[in-house]
């Protein structure tokens, strides 16, 4: 976990792309996108099944990791609208669990607005904590500091002819855009002009690594 300030807050952001706010014993996540790859199969087109499972695995590792007591999961938890009705038993058993013991929050993203049956805890469209507002998409004219997700953003750079693609935040002065953290989710790459559009100049990609983060101004 690597130190990280965002709006006169002390953060941590973990390369396993999750932010965890020690004063709020909280663990941020954004864009989990549960049941994509039975999303997929409806379809015909077949995915590892075990995208659910293989997400659950990581967030039960970073709350253990950190000690949070409260999750906020900002937006498209869930990769459609019958995503949390397709969920296997022993997928929906865990993330019960989950919400059951911890102070869990879902905001709602764009892919997951028409799920009725959201397993535990509560659902908001959007809150402010600590003076900072938690959403799913960043919203360029709310001049608020503001977490988000929705964009799966990623840092891409050449090393010695080889292409290398590392999830990443992209944070502004009023803007922090967390990475995807879902096991199936792809990736914008950071510099893109939607990006830029919604965090406005001065922005940077950081990457959290074992002992420091990186920063790559975005031109």
């Amino acid at each position: 976990m690597v130190p990280l300030s965002f709006a006169g807050e002390a953060f941590l952001a973990l390369p396993q792309a999750a932010l965890y706010w020690p004063a709020r014993a909280a663990l941020l996540v954004a864009d989990l996108h549960f049941e994509k790859a039975s999303w997929y199969a409806r379809f015909g087109q077949f995915l590892p099944p075990h995208d659910s499972e293989a997400t659950l695995d990581l967030i039960e590792a970073l709350v253990a990791q950190t000690g949070a007591r409260s999750v906020w999961s900002l937006g498209d938890s869930f990769h459609d609208a019958g995503g949390a009705a397709r969920l296997d038993p022993r997928a929906r058993q865990r993330l019960d669990s989950l919400t059951e013991r911890m102070d869990w929050t879902w905001i709602t993203g764009n892919h997951d607005v028409g799920v009725a049956d959201m397993p535990g805890g509560r659902r908001l469209v959007e809150a402010e904590l600590g003076g900072i507002i938690l959403r799913h998409e960043a919203q360029p004219d709310d001049p608020r500091p503001e977490i988000s997700g929705h964009f799966h953003p990623k840092f891409r750079l050449s090393v010695r002819g080889r292409h290398v693609a590392r999830r990443c935040f992209v944070e502004s002065a009023t803007k922090l855009i967390l990475p995807a953290l879902g096991a199936l989710t792809g990736g914008l790459d950071a510099g893109h002009g939607e990006i830029r559009r919604v965090v406005g100049p001065g922005a940077s990609a950081l990457v959290p690594v074992s002992d420091r983060l990186l920063r790559f101004p975005l031109s």
